[in-house]
C-alpha cells in the first residue's frame, strides 16, 4: 500500500475529508499556509472566525475547502433561489478570483457545486436567470441587493456568511449597502471574516457580525519582507513618463504593475507606453468588465508586457509570480503602498518595488515610510539620460 503524499498528510490533519484531500493532491496547493492551518479547524467546527492575514497569504482557500466539505456533509434543503452559503467581496476581480478557487478545488467532487459571481458592470438579466440552485453566491453589495430587489435571490436561509476583504468591503464606502445585506439575513448562521488589516471599521463590524469568533492574525515571517527590494527614484514631474520606459526596458522587466493615482492618469500612462513601442493596458473601475478581463488574461499569460492599474483593483489581482512593482503616482494612504508592493515577492519567491517620488511628493513619502516603518533611500535620476526615452 502505498504512502500518503505530503499533501495529503498535510491537509489530513487539519480534519479535512477524503474526497477533498483527493481534490488537493491534484491541485497547485502543496501544504497549508498560517492561515489555512488555523482557519480551516475552526470553520469546520463551526465556529464564527475572523482572520486577519496580509494579501495572498492564502485566505481564499482557508474558507473555501472547509465550506466545500460542510456543503457536502450538510447536504442542506433549500426553497428556490435561497442560498445556503453568501460570500461579499468588494471588486468584481476578487469576485471572479473567489469563484475560480470555488471551482478549481471542487473539481471531482461526488456532487457539483454550483457556484455563481455577480457584480455590476454587466447585465443583470442573465444573473437573474442563473440563480436557480446556485449554493454558492459570490457577490459585490450593490449588485447582490439588485437582485434581492427583483426577487432573484432570497437571503433568508442562508447558514454560512463571509465577508472577504472586509476592510476593503468597508473602505469603498459599501456600509450602508452591508448593513442591509446584514438585516436580510437569518440570525442563526455562521460569519467568517477575513481582512488584510484590522481598522476601526472592520473592528466595529466585527462586534456587530461575529459571535464568540475564533481571531487568528497571521503576521508576516521576517523573511517574507527580505523577499521584496524596494528602491525609490527622484525624478522631477516632467521627466516621469520617460523614467518609466527607461526603468521598464534597462531591466528588461517582462512582467510589470504599474500603479498610478487615478484612471486618467492609468490611461495616460499606458497609451504613452504604448506609443513608445512598449505593450501596456489599462484597467480600472470605468473599463468594462470583459476589457478588464481580457487585460489581465493578457498579462497574466505573458502576452502583454505592462499592466497599469489603480489601488481599486490592487487586490483582485492575484499572480503568483510577479517580478516587478511600479508606483508611478504615490498612493494616498500608506496602507495602499503596503498593498502594492506585497504583490510581488510572492510563493518564497524574490520581487523588486520601485517608487517613483516628485521633489513635491517627498514629504508624503516620508509620512509613508514612517507609518511603514521602513525606510528606503531616495535615488537621484539626474544623471540618467532620457533622451529617446
Amino acid at each position: 500500500m502505498s504512502e500518503p503524499s505530503p499533501t495529503v498528510s498535510f491537509f489530513r490533519s487539519l480534519g479535512l475529508s477524503e474526497v477533498l484531500l483527493k481534490v488537493l493532491e491534484g491541485s497547485t496547493y502543496k501544504r497549508p499556509t498560517p492561515i489555512q492551518e488555523q482557519a480551516i479547524p475552526a470553520v469546520l467546527f463551526g465556529k464564527d472566525v475572523l482572520g486577519i492575514a496580509k494579501t495572498g497569504s492564502g485566505k481564499t482557500a482557508a474558507y473555501v475547502l472547509p465550506v466545500l466539505q460542510q456543503l457536502l456533509e450538510a447536504r442542506w434543503n433549500m426553497q428556490s433561489r435561497h442560498v445556503p452559503v453568501l460570500v461579499l467581496v468588494p471588486t468584481r476581480e476578487l469576485a471572479t478570483q473567489v469563484e475560480a478557487v470555488f471551482n478549481e478545488l471542487s473539481i471531482g467532487l461526488p456532487e457539483r457545486v454550483r457556484t455563481m459571481a455577480v457584480f455590476g458592470g454587466v447585465s443583470i438579466n442573465p444573473q437573474m436567470i442563473g440563480m436557480q440552485g446556485v449554493q454558492v453566491l459570490i457577490a459585490t453589495p450593490g449588485r447582490l441587493l439588485d437582485l434581492v430587489d427583483s426577487k432573484a435571490v432570497h437571503l433568508s436561509e442562508v447558514k454560512i456568511l463571509v465577508l472577504d476583504e472586509a476592510d476593503k468591503v468597508l473602505d469603498l464606502g459599501f456600509k450602508e449597502e452591508v448593513d442591509r445585506v446584514l438585516s436580510l439575513l437569518p440570525r442563526k448562521r455562521q460569519n467568517l471574516l477575513f481582512s488584510a488589516t484590522l481598522n476601526a471599521a472592520v473592528d466595529a463590524i466585527t462586534q456587530v457580525v461575529l459571535h464568540k469568533p475564533e481571531v487568528i492574525q497571521v503576521t508576516p515571517e521576517p523573511q517574507e519582507v527580505v523577499l521584496i527590494q524596494q528602491r525609490a527614484f527622484r525624478v522631477p514631474q516632467e521627466r516621469k513618463g520617460p523614467f518609466l520606459r527607461y526603468l521598464i526596458r534597462s531591466m528588461d522587466m517582462r512582467q510589470v504593475l504599474v500603479f498610478t493615482a487615478s484612471t486618467h492618469a492609468a490611461d495616460h500612462v499606458a497609451e504613452k507606453l504604448r506609443r513608445n513601442g512598449i505593450a501596456a493596458e489599462a484597467t480600472h473601475g470605468k473599463k468594462s468588465n470583459q476589457a478588464r478581463q481580457q487585460a489581465l488574461a493578457d498579462f497574466k499569460n505573458g502576452t502583454l508586457r505592462v499592466l497599469v492599474a489603480t489601488d481599486l483593483l490592487s487586490r483582485g489581482i492575484d499572480i503568483e509570480f510577479l517580478p516587478y512593482v511600479i508606483s508611478y503616482d504615490l498612493p494616498r494612504s500608506p496602507k495602499d503602498h503596503v498593498h502594492r508592493i506585497g504583490r510581488t515577492g510572492r510563493a518564497e519567491r524574490p520581487g523588486e518595488a520601485f517608487t517613483i517620488v516628485t521633489p513635491e511628493d517627498q514629504p508624503h513619502f516620508k509620512v509613508i515610510q514612517k507609518k511603514m516603518k521602513q525606510w528606503v533611500t531616495l535615488e537621484s535620476t539626474d544623471e540618467i539620460d532620457l533622451q529617446g526615452a
